[in-house]
């Protein structure tokens, strides 16, 4: 296994992250268990949850497993999505993250999160309140790194602005969704981590299944999140992202590798990735995520895969600086 360090903390995980949100789910007990295990077993230090996961079942599943490693492993769970029916049970407001915090340790049998994300923006709360509120949580020790997921590049910069005037905690680590369809996080996120030296836990790195292999332009299974979710359905449901889904797929088997663990493989390979986060239903289903450390991706490799698909323009829109084209003093 391989360990990447965490932005600017010091702290070391390892360069897959297990993320936890089939646990209560579409994985009961055991297969959770076998999951956790197997990668505790290959030296995965590093584990994703969140308090709206299958209604907290998921923190409390994840916390029984833990109890015998607690000080040799990762864990970053979330604030943000709604906890119940109140209308106060959801958002950054001090309030909420005070009571949703405390239930997350109660859930997990712990006493600290190493990361605590913000799950998205919050429109209607001030960001300086919700700064503040996470700096108390780490001055309490509650909460060792804050973190941030779902934001746009502007929204960060300005928390880490207010941050740094106010000399509060400031964000250590982004969660932002990447995959060969998905690429904007390469516009702002991604410079921006690395310009800040944040650590990045990408999500979604198969495309909500689009790049397992499974799907073409010309064939879709009956079942599946992309049939059965609506959520996916929206986000990935363009023609584009499944003509990009059969090229890649194409791809993997002329190279003799599962379409699974080349798509992860590919985002571990960019630079500013500290570690995606990988799932599944049982063990034999993480199997092909997990056997992406033995991809020998190359920056050759990268790009090629890379030119599967549709770059995104830059925040600019001067295409004419990327290709190198001199300034000729026209605006």
């Amino acid at each position: 296994m391989k360990y990447r360090t965490l932005g600017r903390t010091g702290v070391k995980v390892s360069c897959l992250c297990l993320g936890t949100m089939s646990f209560g789910q579409e994985a009961d007990e055991g297969a959770a268990a076998a999951m956790f295990h197997r990668c505790r077993e290959i030296g995965i230090n590093f584990f994703d949850t969140a308090n709206v996961y299958n209604n907290g079942r998921s923190e409390e599943m994840l916390g029984k497993l833990i109890a015998g490693c607690r000080d040799e492993v990762i864990i970053a769970s979330k604030v943000h999505f709604p906890t119940g029916e109140d209308v106060n049970a959801r958002g950054l407001s001090r309030r909420h993250i005070m009571q949703a915090v405390e239930a997350s340790l109660r859930r997990l049998g712990t006493g600290w999160l190493d990361l605590y994300f913000v799950h998205s923006f919050d429109a209607n709360t001030p960001m300086d309140e919700t700064l503040r509120a996470l700096d108390d949580l780490v001055r309490q020790g509650k909460v060792l790194y804050l973190a941030v997921s779902n934001w746009a590049a502007w929204q960060i910069a300005t928390a880490l602005g207010i941050s740094a005037r106010e000399g509060l905690s400031r964000f250590e680590c982004i969660q932002p969704m990447y995959n060969l369809v998905k690429r904007q996080a390469e516009v702002e996120i991604l410079p921006l981590a690395q310009a800040e030296q944040m650590g990045v836990v990408s999500y979604s790195p198969l495309g909500a299944g689009l790049l397992t292999g499974k799907y073409s332009s010309t064939r879709q299974p009956e079942i599946g999140r992309l049939v059965d979710n609506p959520m996916y359905s929206q986000r990935y449901g363009l023609p584009v992202y499944f003509e990009i889904a059969e090229r890649f797929t194409a791809h993997a088997q002329e190279r003799g590798v599962h379409p699974v663990s080349l798509a992860v493989a590919w985002v571990m390979s960019h630079p500013a990735i500290t570690a995606p986060i990988i799932a599944g239903r049982n063990v034999e289903q993480l199997s092909a995520s997990l056997d992406a450390l033995n991809v020998p991706m190359t920056p050759e490799w990268r790009a090629e895969i890379s030119a599967l698909s549709v770059e995104p323009p830059p925040a600019t829109d001067r295409l004419e600086e990327k290709a190198g084209v001199v300034y000729m003093g026209a605006k």
